[in-house]
């Protein structure tokens, strides 16, 4: 056997085992990279007879306990009835209970029984059939598992006028209930779901930044940017909300996040809820959570792993990613898009898709590759094709569709060499800075600030 045919061999075994990994090398400058494609649904099983299932859901959603038209019992039935697989009701600074019980009230909400509101909640038996599945569903309706009651869910910084609200998760009955919480204040709201055994989402935030075009501005990107460096329990925040009114740009911000806190190893996943105070909101945005069986425990699981999509039934013209133009299609009960099967091979992401117009693939806050889709189809992205690939941090799937859009968890990409090591600065400059950013976010200070905008 010659040299050269021996060489030959080692290098197509070399390439095998590569591509069997997911583990490609890029020639860059002199030297070549080699990267490895993190795929966030590893761990789904697609097809046969152990599959998971997709089930919709929602995790940040509203009653008469806080500022929502409709009673706990009401928006718990809606979910249920249009075949919803779990909710979390985050009333504002009131910590979600069972649903067959009662919360523990803040006393600020109180001005719901003098606008003719009541609240209300499930009883036993029909806490015990929504949950099993068995309570009746509308004529023409069945389904065969019920709707996963999460708990302990709580909207911090509820009662601001700036609306830096963060959802806090796993928190015990009563904790958190009345926090009124600071205005702008996001990290310590994170702080305080940690403090209690938490865990949190920062929820709505183009909401807080108040302009489409401050989502690309440094100041706030580095601002969510540090919140998520420097606590790991703050697990992600939402890229869509309810109608999307208030936050059309906030998908352009997870990228640029992203592009923030990646080079340092830190995920951000990509959250959607509905937000909804009126039954009308509650097919607007949500969550498919990719699980094996639908249980409160496994929704709690899916929201550290990524196994879920991110999808909206109505999205805004956005100069950058699309659309052209905004489109509605909330409670028509059209199939929502959604992908069927991801796999990484090498350099490569293939992924089936149903109820979809096309794909598209966005690297590094861009639009870097298209699939037109004829309702069910496959769409696959070689990123040894894609021109300069080799400096993607990331790759994300976005799925259009009649129904709606829905965004995949980012497949993260890491070439091989160290993550950056993030540290806290502790400075003293930073301290003063700090303080000052309190002082001109306390109650007074805002308080003066808008009506000073009110008389402008």
């Amino acid at each position: 056997m010659s040299k050269k045919f021996t060489k030959l061999l080692s290098i197509l075994l070399c390439v095998t085992i590569f591509s069997t990994m997911g583990i490609v090398a890029f020639a860059g400058g002199e030297a070549e990279k080699t990267i490895t494609i993190n795929n966030p649904y590893k761990d789904v099983i697609w097809e046969g007879e152990d599959a998971w299932t997709g089930y919709r859901g929602s995790l940040h959603t509203h009653s008469t306990y806080s500022d929502a038209t409709v009673t706990l019992k009401e928006m718990v039935m809606e979910y249920y009835n249009q075949g919803f697989g779990f909710l979390g009701m985050a009333d504002h600074s009131v910590t979600g209970v069972a649903w067959n019980e009662e919360p523990v009230k803040a006393a600020l909400y109180y001005y719901q029984y003098l606008l003719g509101y009541t609240m209300e909640h499930l009883t036993d038996e029909e806490f015990k059939g929504v949950t099993e599945g068995t309570y009746p569903m509308p004529e023409g309706m069945t389904r065969d598992y019920g709707l996963a009651c999460i708990t302990g869910a709580n909207e911090l910084n509820g009662i601001t006028l700036t609306k830096g609200h963060v959802v806090g998760y796993g928190l015990e009955r009563g904790v958190g209930t009345g926090h009124a919480g600071v205005e702008n204040g996001h990290r310590e709201a994170v702080e305080f779901a940690e403090k209690n055994g938490g865990y949190s989402v920062i929820a709505h935030p183009g909401d807080w930044i108040d302009t489409r075009e401050g989502v690309n501005d440094p100041k706030f990107i580095d601002y969510f940017a540090k919140i998520f460096l420097d606590y790991d329990s703050c697990l992600g925040m939402e890229v869509f909300n309810e109608t999307n009114n208030a936050t059309p740009w906030d998908r352009n911000l997870w990228d640029n996040i992203l592009m923030a806190t990646l080079p340092y190893g830190r995920t951000v996943w990509g959250y959607s809820n509905s937000d909804a105070h009126e039954l009308n909101k509650v097919d607007s945005s949500f969550s498919v959570f990719m699980m094996p069986e639908n249980t409160a425990e496994n929704v709690k699981e899916t929201m550290y792993n990524g196994n879920f999509f991110a999808v909206t039934r109505k999205i805004h013209d956005n100069p950058v990613l699309g659309p052209a133009e905004t489109y509605d299609v909330m409670d028509q009960k059209l199939p929502v898009p959604m992908a069927t099967n991801v796999v990484v091979d090498g350099t490569t992401i293939t992924m089936d898709v149903e109820n979809a117009d096309f794909v598209q693939w966005i690297a590094n806050g861009k639009i870097v590759a298209k699939t037109e889709v004829n309702g069910t189809g496959t769409s696959t992205i070689d990123l040894s094709q894609v021109e300069n690939s080799e400096d993607f941090l990331y790759v994300r799937a976005e799925i259009f569709g009649e129904g709606g859009c829905a965004a995949s968890q980012p497949f993260t990409i890491d070439d091989g060499e160290a993550d950056l090591v993030y540290e806290k600065d502790e400075s003293l400059a930073a301290k003063i800075e700090y303080l000052w950013y309190r002082f001109i976010s306390c109650r007074f200070f805002i308080l003066f600030q808008e009506l000073y905008r009110a008389i402008v």
